[in-house]
């Protein structure tokens, strides 16, 4: 009975977000990256990041260390506009957080949250200490968060999770259908998958994006709303250009024209965004006009414009 209701509760909630209608899609090119700058409202004295914004833009959320002798937890920080700074990032109630370490917060429509948890529990592929598993929970306005739902292990034919660790959750909704794409170490090495949603609400076994996988690291994807660029987070020497590497994890992305195209291989963002340092978990806005990611500890963030291809 538990896994049919967590089918259900799945099932409901992806319906949600097709009926929301398509992602943001423009044919438009982009500007440069600015020169990225740290979120200051949002960073504290200890290690912050896994940023990543609302739909709307009024929300970050972030993973921190702030609360001692806890671990990783999920936070939050508002905004009333687009123009404004955050607001000092709120931690989120239970059943959300646990005692174990839950990050890699992913905001979907409809007062939904996917994210990574390494709690214990009868329906985890391998619970403990870096094994980490996808949740998704909803925020009820008068009730508050709802019990988190796992979205099951590949082992078992009931979902992408698997014995080894998840992370970042990034959902895409195209004319294609819906796709989960995320990091795993089930293979040993740490490379990105996509499992597409079935019609009956559980998610099919994942498969490896072998287009932006290497033999070296390659972690925490975040596809933009209308499936057309993927950042992430990688330890490759060099990228498809022979670009060396800035510092120990660069952000490189991956485009393609249409859903139903192939990725291109990877490039560096540069200078701009990566740094002798290391930068992890990088997202996009659901505009795609600003970007956000972890260094060393911080939260950083860098813009572009859209330009038209008349321009």
């Amino acid at each position: 009975m538990k896994m049919i209701r967590s089918v259900c509760f799945i099932s409901a909630a992806l319906a949600l977000l097709l009926a929301s209608g398509g992602a943001y899609a423009s044919n438009d090119e982009w500007s440069a990256w600015t020169v990225a700058t740290p979120v200051l409202e949002v960073n504290s004295p200890v290690s912050d990041g896994c940023p990543i914004e609302s739909r709307d833009g009024l929300s970050l959320y972030i993973a921190s260390m702030r609360i001692p002798n806890v671990g990783n937890d999920i936070f939050a920080a508002d905004r009333a506009s687009k123009s404004e700074p955050f607001g000092e990032p709120k931690h989120l109630d239970a059943p959300v957080n646990s005692d174990a370490n839950d990050f890699c917060p992913t905001p979907i429509y409809g007062s939904y949250l996917l994210f990574v948890s390494e709690r214990t529990g009868p329906e985890t592929c391998d619970a403990g200490p870096g094994r980490g598993d996808m949740y998704i929970v909803r925020r009820n306005a008068a009730f508050g968060w709802g019990e988190p739902r796992h979205l099951g292990c590949v082992e078992r034919g009931t979902g992408p999770n698997s014995a080894g660790a998840e992370f970042s959750p990034s959902l895409v909704t195209t004319a294609e259908g819906t796709v989960l794409y995320f990091s795993s170490t089930v293979t040993g090495n740490h490379d990105i998958y996509q499992s597409r949603l079935r019609t009956d609400g559980t998610f099919a076994p994942p498969t490896p994006v072998e287009a932006v996988n290497t033999e070296f690291d390659d972690r925490m994807p975040n596809v933009r709303s209308d499936g057309l660029e993927m950042v992430f987070s990688s330890l490759r020497p060099a990228d498809s250009n022979g670009t060396p590497s800035i510092g120990n994890f660069d952000v490189y992305v991956s485009r393609r024209s249409s859903t139903r195209k192939p990725w291109s291989p990877p490039v560096n963002l540069g200078r701009a965004v990566n740094s002798p340092g290391s930068e992890t978990r990088a997202t996009l806005s659901w505009d795609g006009l600003r970007l956000y990611f972890g260094r060393d500890g911080d939260i950083y963030s860098s813009t572009r414009r859209a330009v038209p291809p008349w321009q």
